[in-house]
């Protein structure tokens, strides 16, 4: 869905006029569209999330957006895979150790998926601040997999991702999904578990698998009472 000023406005709880400013700064991705500007969500929860700009709910809560995954965050995670102490002393060597130990079909090339993110990151880096990051594709139905799964991985040693905040990054949430929608639910549900204090103490303690496995399902619950509560209050 391609968002417009006033969505956004909505959506970050600032008025329009905050929106325009951001964007003559240069600091808001917008796209010109028939002399409008539009606004992509997946890039939006990126921004917002580098910028630690806390947003209305309708962000994760949307019609187009609302239909949940059959497989929720925790079993994303579950499918995935959750991994401690990964090699590598730069952004490029810690991304290739995570895509060595990634659940991919094997008709999925990782060096190719390692190029993608690598392409990503170029653009723009993924490092949202606070020691974390979420390297992924920009096109994720080119994978080719079958199910959604986010992939945890923990460093052994911290490194510098050009994070807006300055911090080295020492955990990466790493997404691929089958269709460009699979990926912005994947995306959101990332989000809005980073926004919750106790399972971002849980990422930045370096946790057990159960502890975060634990705790990701109880934010699925939260997640369906939110959808719930949206749709409750849909005309």
């Amino acid at each position: 869905m391609q968002l417009t000023v006033r969505d956004v406005s909505r959506l970050l709880e600032v008025s329009e006029k905050t929106v325009y400013r951001w964007i003559s700064q240069g600091r808001l991705p917008a796209y010109r569209v028939n002399d409008q500007f539009r606004f992509n969500r997946a890039e939006l929860l990126e921004w917002a999330s580098a910028q630690r700009i806390n947003v209305s709910a309708d962000l994760f809560a949307e019609p187009e957006s609302a239909a949940a995954l059959p497989a929720g965050f925790a079993q994303a995670l579950r499918d995935g895979g959750i991994y401690y102490r990964l090699g590598g002393h730069d952004k490029s060597t810690v991304l290739q150790a995570l895509v060595e130990v990634m659940r991919l079909p094997e008709e999925v090339s990782r060096d190719f998926l390692l190029r993608v993110l690598l392409a990503r990151e170029a653009l723009q880096s993924t490092g949202i601040g606070d020691g974390i990051a979420i390297p992924h594709p920009r096109s994720p139905i080119v994978l080719h997999t079958d199910r959604p799964t986010i992939t945890l991985g923990f460093l052994e040693r911290p490194v510098d991702f050009g994070a807006l905040d300055g911090q080295p990054v020492h955990a990466l949430f790493s997404l691929v999904s089958p269709t460009a929608r699979a990926h912005l639910q994947l995306l959101s549900r990332i989000a809005f578990a980073l926004r919750d204090a106790d399972f971002k103490a849980l990422i930045v303690r370096q946790a057990s698998r159960d502890e975060i496995l634990a705790a990701a399902g109880r934010l699925d619950e939260a997640m369906a009472q939110r959808s719930a509560h949206a749709g409750a209050g849909a005309p």
